[in-house]
């Protein structure tokens, strides 16, 4: 995803937050989101965004450009329909490319780094049983993030708005309710970290993921692995990746059934139109996800 940068949009270099920082612009950040999502084919002045907000223009525009890596009109921008059909017009030769070159180096442009496990289609028909869980609330640049780990890596990764915990953590436990949940944030501290600092996303020390679903699931979970940062795909195209063109409600339930947000990159699945149609967490927290490596993707793109 490229973005546009203006010299009048230039901005001093604004230091990296760290996730409770991160957490906190969020929280700045979703009220803006949701001017933006009622008002973007407008092109909302920064103004009308900051009145919202509750801040001065400077200060949102230095809150979102410390959250995003990019300012809000550039966000604005990068999140458009016509921007997404630009995104989808090379969608087919982005799942091309990635299957021929496999999931390191230039295919996943820098992305979060993967290696992948599935469990056994026994204990996704046991629901669970027998595999120990163990889960903990960390803050994350999108809210608050319930990450969820066994012995053999990340297994679960949900969102949070203030007030939802114990939902979210029902509707995740809700997935495989004969495991043992063992809440230990000293274990997934670590894990929320290396996920959400992209300073740590490395080839050479990959995020270890263990899948948990039904065998068609896990095909569309690992085909979303293969969609790089910056680009998206639509449920067609992943239906025809699998051999299987007529299933693309399938695939769309699939999709939504994804439990690792975020590192399984379900946000960067669309609409065949470019819509930002469905998704778990919220389409407001999908917009979020987007822009946010929007910001990443400029600086990624440039360096190959």
């Amino acid at each position: 995803m490229t973005v546009m940068r203006n010299m009048d949009e230039a901005l001093p270099a604004v230091p990296a937050a760290s996730l409770p920082e991160a957490a906190k612009d969020y929280d700045t950040v979703r009220r803006t989101l949701k001017v933006i999502t009622e008002t973007w084919r407008d092109q909302p002045a920064l103004e009308t965004l900051a009145a919202e907000a509750g801040l001065d223009p400077i200060q949102l525009q230095r809150v979102f450009s410390r959250w995003a890596g990019i300012t809000p009109k550039q966000f604005i921008q990068a999140i458009t329909l016509d921007h997404a059909r630009a995104l989808l017009r090379e969608s087919a030769t982005v799942l091309d490319t990635s299957y021929e070159v496999g999931l390191s180096g230039p295919a996943r442009l820098h992305d979060l780094f993967v290696t992948h496990e599935a469990m056994t289609p026994g204990v996704y028909r046991a629901r669970g049983e027998g595999v120990e869980i163990r889960y903990g609330f960390h803050p994350s640049p999108f809210g608050l993030a319930l990450v969820m780990a066994t012995e053999h890596g990340l297994a679960g990764l949900a969102f949070a708005d203030p007030g939802e915990e114990r939902a979210a953590l029902e509707d995740m436990t809700g997935r495989w309710p004969r495991a043992a949940y063992v809440e230990d944030t000293a274990f997934t501290a670590p894990m929320a970290q290396r996920i959400f600092a992209p300073s740590q996303w490395s080839a050479e020390q990959p995020l270890r993921v263990v899948l948990i679903g039904t065998d068609f699931e896990i095909r569309v979970w690992e085909t979303l692995l293969r969609i790089p940062l910056g680009r998206a795909t639509t449920y067609r195209d992943i239906a025809e990746r699998l051999g299987k063109p007529t299933a693309s409600r399938a695939v769309g339930r699939a999709v939504g059934r994804n439990p690792i947000s975020f590192v399984v990159p379900c946000h960067r699945v669309l609409g065949s139109t470019g819509k930002l149609c469905g998704y778990h967490w919220g389409l407001t927290r999908k917009r979020a996800i987007l822009g946010w490596e929007a910001g990443l993707a400029g600086p990624v793109l440039e360096s190959l």
